[in-house]
């Protein structure tokens, strides 16, 4: 069952593209832009930003869902074109992928366990968002894909591709960033993309499964376990220029954008 609009609160009446509700330890934090298929706006990053960067230390489950029939369909393709009308160096471009990058940092390296919650497509950012979470379920038919090389653009969002790469295999990432397929929830268990597949009726339950053990573990042993995995996790990485992503993405978009063989790399609503 999803979760109801009204469950979730804002901290005021200002438009906002992310929502949260808390229960007890845990910490439900929504995608709220359904109409764009949650599109990743700066404003967007701003929000969850607001949230994850300064998290509350009684918080021990962060669980990371969406508003709508998908997760999130990536980037916001028109604000992109936007920021290479305004700056074709692509400033804008690398102050937001800063951004992704600390979003994802933190849900990642966070002291709170992350859970992704997917379902519908998670597309490039969507993808990114998702991965940088502990744990992950999606419904039967979620589907996830990597888009950016077919948009002139290179897999550099949110520390994405080191983390796939140790997760998923060299060899695999290699053939889906290249070929930019869509797949579904059944090889995502496969490639550990999801850790669990569950029908969408039962994706609230198979969350909460996950979430109730954890608050119940002792805060520290918790806090050192997760800090235990992630550097052992880092460790067996020959390199991590993650760091590099938001110059990455800015330099190739700036070049396609000058190029007329790469005039299409920007249009759309996202990624």
């Amino acid at each position: 069952m999803k979760l109801s609009l009204p469950d979730f609160l804002t901290s005021n009446d200002r438009s906002t593209t992310v929502r949260t509700r808390r229960e007890g330890a845990v910490l439900h934090v929504e995608l709220n832009a359904p109409a764009s298929g949650n599109a990743v706006t700066e404003a967007m990053l701003d929000e969850l930003l607001d949230i994850v960067a300064v998290p509350d230390p009684e918080v021990r489950v962060l669980v990371l869902g969406a508003a709508g029939d998908d997760f999130c369909l990536g980037g916001d393709r028109t604000e992109f074109g936007q920021w290479l009308e305004e700056d074709p160096a692509g400033r804008g471009i690398r102050v937001a992928g800063e951004k992704a990058r600390r979003v994802c940092e933190a849900l990642s390296g966070g002291r709170a366990v992350t859970i992704a919650r997917v379902q519908g497509k998670a597309v490039g950012a969507g993808f990114a968002l998702a991965l940088a979470c502990d744990l992950r379920v999606g419904t039967e038919n979620a589907s996830f894909r990597l888009p950016e090389l077919a948009l002139g653009l290179p897999t550099a969002w949110g520390g994405l591709l080191p983390r796939l790469i140790h997760e998923v295999g060299a060899a695999r990432v290699r053939e889906l960033i290249l070929t930019g397929r869509a797949f579904g929830a059944a090889e995502a268990r496969e490639l550990s993309v999801l850790q669990r597949v569950v029908p969408e009726a039962e994706l609230d339950d198979a969350v909460a499964a996950w979430a109730k053990p954890v608050v119940r573990r002792p805060e520290a042993a918790l806090r050192v376990t997760k800090a235990l995995l992630n550097s052992y996790a880092a460790a067996t990485r020959l390199a991590d220029p993650s760091f590099l992503d938001a110059e990455l993405m800015a330099s190739v978009a700036a070049a396609t954008r000058r190029s007329p063989a790469g005039g299409n790399g920007t249009g759309g609503s996202h990624s």
